[in-house]
């Protein structure tokens, strides 16, 4: 297996938010939210970008802002296995060889962060990549809304392979813990299986997909970054998005 050498990004994207309805469409600085997720993984410069979506009104917004849709059913159980549906749609011949998965709801992430995830990926031995960044807040060492990766880093390292993750202030001990990022980067083939495996016992138990692959015996490999990027989830999250775009849109 060889590094990369044409990934695609995909942004899932569905209106089904119970903490803030519609969400992918709301107003910020001018233009739906979705929008500015494409824009800053079209900074990224690292593939064409393609938003994978259950709902006719995002393709239509994502259209409307001159960029590329795709239509996938609406019942998919997470992100992940919509994006390989439209990888299958778009892509039918296997040219894309990586599939980096952006969520729909990071609108000032740093487009940096976004190129970072295929780094792991330059090691033929890595199926998946994702990100992590050390919790720096004491409060987030405990929180169980902030996923923890537990990494294997040599010295000095900036990526290393992922031993578990867990929503538990893990591991124990003196030293730093980290705080998991979920954008990921997938080898085409990687993708394939990791839809088709069945939930794993620790991934019920953690409410944390990634747990499937590992235990699996996927190797899933983590480059650190500096900083988490801000997500929406409520709409105090959106008021702050709204008021840093504000300024640099």
């Amino acid at each position: 297996m060889s590094k990369p050498r044409n990934p695609i990004v995909i942004i899932p994207a569905r209106l089904g938010s119970q903490r803030l309805p519609d969400k992918p469409l709301a107003d910020i600085a001018g233009a739906p939210m979705i929008v500015h997720v494409w824009r800053r993984a079209v900074e990224a410069n690292i593939g064409p970008v393609v938003v994978a979506c259950a709902d006719r009104s995002i393709a239509d917004a994502i259209t409307a802002a001159g960029g590329h849709a795709v239509m996938t059913r609406p019942d998919h159980p997470s992100g992940s296995d919509r994006i390989h549906e439209a990888l299958l749609l778009l892509d039918p011949a296997g040219n894309y060889d990586a599939v980096v998965n952006v969520q729909g709801d990071l609108p000032t992430i740093d487009p940096g962060v976004i190129g970072a995830v295929l780094e792991p990926l330059q090691n033929p031995a890595v199926d998946m990549a994702t990100l992590a960044a050390e919790i720096t807040d004491p409060a987030e060492r405990s929180d169980p809304n902030v996923v923890k990766a537990v990494v294997d880093l040599a010295p000095g390292a900036r990526i290393g392979r992922a031993l578990y993750f867990s929503r538990a202030a893990i591991p124990a001990g003196d030293g730093p813990l980290l705080h998991h990022i979920g954008l990921y980067a997938f080898r085409r083939e990687a993708l394939a299986q990791f839809v088709a495996l069945p939930e794993s016992q620790l991934e019920q138990r953690e409410r944390l997909e990634q747990l499937r692959a590992l235990a699996a015996g996927m190797r899933i490999d983590v480059a650190l970054v500096d900083t988490v990027p801000d997500g929406v989830d409520t709409p105090a999250d959106l008021e702050k998005a709204r008021s840093r775009l504000g300024h640099r849109e």
